[in-house]
């Protein structure tokens, strides 16, 4: 899987501080990292660049100068005391200015880089980090884990039905995604990252451990109670440390001096998300399906347990490591400050905006807050325009988990001596991830500036394109999906059936609500099937089976048949209850894609009839001859016993429903047929692989071009912020997911996914008519207005600000 945060160039990179605040990042599918980022989600956490990463974790001494006013001219206007050195002048380059060469930004600014991979050699690399990075596999593990059966287990076990298993799904993952901002501000204002990380990860334990005992039928405990108090613990512990532990790996580096060895750390860590994400996304699955437990085929309890155990030594090793830990003290939140500078603004322009009017609304927080912080909001609010449209890329993204699970499961995952799981499929997008990074720049990204396409606003909308196309790909193979789909009752339509478990042929006659019926045959251990008998509400069938051969008695009855129903008709003449009888039967795909068998056995009823594994040598079945109801196996070829006698091996597939018949022939030996009800899913799973290409490369786009642009366009403080809002539009892309899944909009899955499409392709219009308008912001600008007041050149000077904020200096008559 994947996070929906990735990397930032690794130029980017600026050995100064540490952060002034955790920024909301993790990494994979799903977690964007601090100062890293996660690219979903699904790693839904793939891990922010390593480099982008150790920017944020370096840039704090960066925004502690940013933060210092100067001086103020008549009264109000600031000026930067000194400019934040950049990478290039690290490396000897001095700035130019107004075509003027300047001394570089101050004696004691940071050494150049050469002199800090001089010290980095002498600074032990911190073993502290280990620890970090192995609790975050752990933990990445039980994440993803979990999340992969997840839809199915609601599905599945709770009954719901698929549109109610999305809705609960999302809702989770939006909810991870929104207490993301949580954690990061307890960290930074109140708790400090290692006591916010062992806190949550506490309650975190607490929700997979509850979610596991749900899942074990024999305990009899409310499963729904269960499930829901879990799935709200772990995403406030999977969301409350997102943000903390990337930042916290960061914080045991010493900066500039161990930029390349912070670097590292966060490639070790971006490797940790995605092998924790690919191991678990792959065993899950299995787990669930593979292996059976308290008397079930499936075994969610394990699928959910291993994971939880994992989080358990994630924590265990997390603590031990403590006595290595470099702790910083809670230094106050950014997000926090923004948030207030924003309400101070807000409120003051309702008091003042008539008698003191501004000419920008944040102005207004001049009285309480620093022009450099409110110059640097500013900018903020410009680039966070642009993230309105953003949301619709993650409500199609994080459907894989959803929407894009339920229909693999109406298909063939029969590889011969392997079945891919429908869950498992998800496996796809961390691996794509892998794989694709390092071709982008050698080959992505060269093909795409041959048609023009190299800014990154260009890039970000390709991505979002690439994942319209996706839905289109998945619509299409719905449709050609729907044509496998069996035909089902719908309004005044009656399907008829007659199984006839006997060696005699019948003919049926009689009539439907008073009007004759044409006689039909039905023949011997066969069945008849007619799926199109007209009723207006219900109808009374006067029915009559006669037959020409011998030994064989005839049947007379009345049956009073209800529209949207599939009605079935037993010949059983053995059956120590009925000779015959009938049953509501169930037509549809199985909800739970695997095989339903039932027998019909003209037998002896005392006999049992016993259905055995052939690969595994298991009893799957074993009851009395008279019991016909429909029973779930596994897929796979099985041994059919009548007490001792083996009476034939039959193959069942994922998504059919069978009726053996069975009779005893006069010769003493048993007869049976295998009859398909509804036909076993016949497209194959792998026609799902290109929607999921196609997606992966639209993430990789959209989510490393995207946080790239936002860290270049952001100044140095504001980029945990960014970091918080970036992960908030994968929450209120969910809300979208949400919303149109409770609409039921379409009968037809098929029409949801083109409209998803069609939204993405919208959006993106948009974003690019948006785009188009953004003046970007140069946060390495060298006009006049940054430049340090200097004593004797008069073009250097700055001029009292004639406009923006208003200068009250004039107005002072006193």
């Amino acid at each position: 899987m994947s996070d929906p945060f990735f990397s930032v160039s690794p130029a980017e990179i600026r050995p100064t501080a540490e952060p002034v605040a955790s920024a909301p990042a993790d990494s994979t599918p799903d977690d964007p990292a601090p100062a890293a980022v996660e690219v979903s989600a699904p790693v839904q956490d793939i891990a922010p660049a390593p480099a982008a990463i150790a920017e944020d974790v370096t840039s704090s001494a960066a925004d502690d100068v940013a933060d210092k006013p100067v001086a103020e001219t008549n009264g109000k206007a600031l000026v930067e005391a000194k400019k934040l050195p950049e990478v290039s002048q690290k490396n000897g380059k001095e700035l130019e200015k107004n075509g003027k060469e300047l001394q570089e930004a101050a004696d004691d600014g940071f050494k150049n880089v050469s002199e800090a991979e001089g010290q980095q050699k002498k600074l032990p690399y911190p073993k502290s980090v280990f620890f970090i990075i192995s609790n975050e596999f752990c933990e990445r593990f039980n994440y993803y884990g979990m999340r992969t059966v997840l839809v199915l287990y609601l599905s599945r076990v709770l009954g719901y039905s698929d549109d109610t298993a999305t809705v609960v799904f999302h809702i989770f993952t939006m909810f991870v995604y929104f207490l993301c901002v949580f954690g990061a501000i307890i960290s930074d204002s109140w708790l400090g990252k290692f006591k916010t990380i062992l806190y949550l990860s506490m309650v975190y334990i607490c929700g997979s451990v509850l979610l596991t005992l749900g899942a074990i039928g024999p305990l009899n405990l409310p499963i729904e109670t269960f499930t829901m108090l879990g799935l709200a613990l772990i995403a406030l512990g999977s969301g409350g440390i997102k943000p903390c532990v990337s930042a916290f790996g960061g914080d045991q580096f010493k900066v500039p001096e161990q930029v390349k060895q912070i670097t590292s750390f966060f490639s070790l860590f971006y490797f940790s998300i995605n092998a924790g994400s690919l191991i678990s996304t792959t065993v899950t699955p299995i787990l669930r399906e593979d292996v059976s437990c308290f008397d079930d085929i499936n075994c969610y309890p394990l699928a959910f347990g291993v994971p939880a155990v994992l989080m358990i030594i994630s924590v265990i090793i997390f603590v031990l490591g403590r006595s290595l830990y470099k702790m910083k003290p809670p230094a106050g939140n950014m997000v926090v400050l923004v948030s207030s500078t924003i309400w101070t603004a807000l409120t003051t322009k309702c008091k003042e905006k008539k008698t003191n009017p501004r000419e920008h609304w944040l102005d207004y927080a001049d009285a309480k807050y620093d022009r450099q912080l409110i110059d640097d909001v500013k900018v903020l609010m410009r680039v966070l325009f642009l993230y309105l449209p953003l949301p619709v890329f993650w409500a199609l993204f994080d459907q894989q988990g959803s929407r894009w699970t339920f229909q693999a499961t109406r298909m063939d995952g029969d590889m011969g001596s392997w079945d891919i799981k429908p869950d498992q499929l998800q496996v796809l997008n961390p691996l794509l991830i892998l794989l694709f990074i390092p071709l982008y720049d050698v080959a992505f990204y060269p093909a795409l500036r041959l048609v023009g396409i190299s800014r990154p606003l260009q890039k970000l909308t390709m991505g979002g394109i690439l994942a319209g196309v996706a839905f289109i790909i998945s619509g299409v193979v719905e449709l050609n999906l729907e044509k496998t789909y069996p035909d089902l009752p719908y309004s005044h339509n009656v399907q008829l059936r007659i199984f006839n478990a006997e060696n005699c042929q019948y003919q049926l006659s009689g009539t439907l609500n008073g009007a004759e019926l044409q006689p039909f045959p039905v023949p011997a251990l066969n069945v008849y099937t007619d799926k199109d008998l007209y009723v207006e509400n219900t109808a009374s069938l006067i029915y009559t089976l006669s037959s020409t051969e011998a030994g064989c008695e005839g049947y007379t009855g009345t049956q009073v048949l209800t529209q949207k129903t599939a009605w079935s008709l037993f010949l059983n003449p053995k059956n120590a209850t009925k000779t015959h009888y009938w049953e509501e039967d169930f037509v549809d795909k199985p909800s739970e894609s695997h095989p339903l068998v039932r027998n019909v056995a003209n037998i002896d009823p005392t006999l049992k009839v016993v259905w055995r594994s052939v690969s595994k040598n298991e009893v799957v079945y074993d009851d009395y001859a008279n019991e016909t109801l429909l029973t779930r196996v596994n897929s796979g070829e099985y041994a059919v016993f009548v007490g001792d006698s083996n009476i034939g091996t039959f193959n069942v597939h994922t998504g059919g429903v069978y009726t053996l018949l069975i009779v005893l022939n006069s010769a003493g030996t048993y007869t049976s047929n295998l009859l398909t009800v509804t036909e076993p899913n016949s497209m194959n799973i792998l026609w799902l692989i290109p929607q999921y290409v196609i997606m992966t490369l639209g993430e990789v786009m959209f989510s490393v071009t995207g946080l790239e642009f936002s860290y270049a366009q952001a100044p140095p403080s504001m980029k945990s912020v960014l970091q918080a809002c970036w992960l908030l539009t994968v929450a209120f892309g969910n809300v979208i997911v949400v919303i149109i899944a409770e609409a039921a909009l379409f009968e037809s899955q098929a029409s949801e996914f083109f409209l998803f499409a069609g939204l993405m392709f919208a959006d993106m219009l948009l974003f690019m008519v948006m785009a188009y308008y953004y003046v970007p912001n140069n946060p390495n600008k060298s006009d006049e207005e940054i430049q340090p007041l200097t004593g004797g050149d008069a073009k250097a000077e700055i001029p009292p600000l004639e406009g923006g904020v208003e200068n009250k200096g004039k107005d002072i008559k006193e």
